[in-house]
């Protein structure tokens, strides 16, 4: 039995909503805790409370549910150090494991068979001097980047990183509207006139289900 235990806000199955993996029947473990605060966070309330279970429990419980996707997210997982044990249980189960983090924590111990994708804090969200710049030089194709953005200086801002670091040569691009900050129309206007290769997103869950907890 593993000593090692988390901090944990949920469990539970639902459609992935954001990334390459979006649509998948999918597990979340949602863990508690994160050193940002942006501006649009809406999972205010994984930063305090949650239980403390070990790793078998953990992954019992994600066992349980049918589906091989699983998704660990936060919070941010990589404040918590047996987040990466975990990650490495899961891939040897033969389960196909992504990783949701703000990107402002080292990337580098993950284990290769997780898709990182690294949400890079932009200007509007109110941490971007917390970007870990280190982290786009580990990426590699199996992974994916992400801009959550709250206007079109943040849009702006966004293509001269990805410029910067020809961050479409090492990995999918992802941008996406900030839920209730930014017009998902508006975006597509953009990208449809600047013409930077990157995949628009809409986060399908709240489209679904709005800003329920547990979806």
């Amino acid at each position: 039995m593993s000593a090692s235990r988390l901090r944990v806000s949920e469990i539970f199955l639902s459609l992935q909503g954001e990334a390459s993996r979006v649509g998948l029947p999918t597990v979340f473990i949602r863990l508690t805790g994160c050193p940002l605060r942006c501006g649009y966070c809406d999972t205010e309330y994984a930063f305090q409370g949650g239980e403390f279970l070990d790793l078998d429990t953990v992954v019992d419980r994600i066992r349980a549910h049918p589906t091989r996707h699983v998704t660990v997210t936060g919070g941010e997982p990589l404040a918590q150090a047996a987040s990466l044990e975990l990650m490495t249980r899961l891939c040897d189960l033969g389960l196909d494991v992504s990783l949701e983090t703000s990107g402002a924590l080292d990337i580098g111990s993950v284990d290769a068979r997780v898709a990182r994708v690294v949400d890079i804090k932009t200007p509007g969200s109110g941490e971007v001097e917390r970007n870990r710049w280190e982290n786009i030089e580990l990426l590699s194709p199996r992974d994916e980047v992400k801009f959550v953005l709250v206007d079109e200086a943040d849009y702006r801002w966004a293509k001269q990183i990805i410029q910067r670091h020809r961050l479409t040569e090492r990995c999918p691009v992802l941008l996406s509207p900030a839920w209730s900050r930014l017009a998902a129309t508006d975006l597509a206007e953009w990208i449809l006139r600047d013409g930077p290769q990157v995949r628009m997103q809409l986060q399908l869950h709240k489209l679904l289900w709005q800003e329920a907890r547990g979806r």
